[in-house]
């Protein structure tokens, strides 16, 4: 089996890779077995198909490419894997950079990711992620909604 460490973060940073791609599809799958929150609603969004939604309702993609124009920047990865090696927490930092023809490349939002994952079917698999939401830019061509 993959090192636990190593297969944690990579899910961490396949859903950056994802997402700044626009492949909400490919957001989605990562989350089949996961659990989303954030610190702006107390709603909790299960699985890929509501993930998937999310990213779509949410997360503005241009026709020039199909992609949101972004570059998700994922640090400070901590990562703590239980004793039984089987279910891990991580803990990082977000920053998403973004560049539009109507906006000058610039960081757009930071926060934090808080993270849980398990070994299902012998693959490792998020099991949770909660967004904390802290600094706020020009996010004016990145949401299709407005953060209340």
């Amino acid at each position: 089996m993959t090192d636990p460490a190593l297969a944690v973060s990579n899910l961490i940073l396949r859903y950056a890779e994802l997402m700044d791609l626009g492949d909400f599809a490919g957001v989605g799958a990562l989350f089949e077995h996961a659990g989303i929150t954030t610190d702006l609603s107390d709603e909790v969004r299960f699985g890929s198909a509501l993930m998937q939604e999310q990213m779509e309702t949410w997360t503005r993609r241009f026709p020039d490419n199909g992609t949101p124009h972004t570059k998700h920047v994922t640090t400070n990865l901590i990562i703590e894997v239980d004793p039984d090696g089987t279910t891990a927490k991580a803990r990082s930092y977000y920053t998403v950079f973004q560049q539009t023809p109507d906006l000058p490349m610039q960081p757009i939002i930071a926060g934090r990711y808080h993270d849980e994952f398990a070994v299902i079917d012998d693959v490792w698999t998020f099991t949770k992620r909660h967004y904390i939401n802290e600094l706020f830019g020009n996010l004016s061509q990145h949401l299709l909604q407005a953060i209340d």
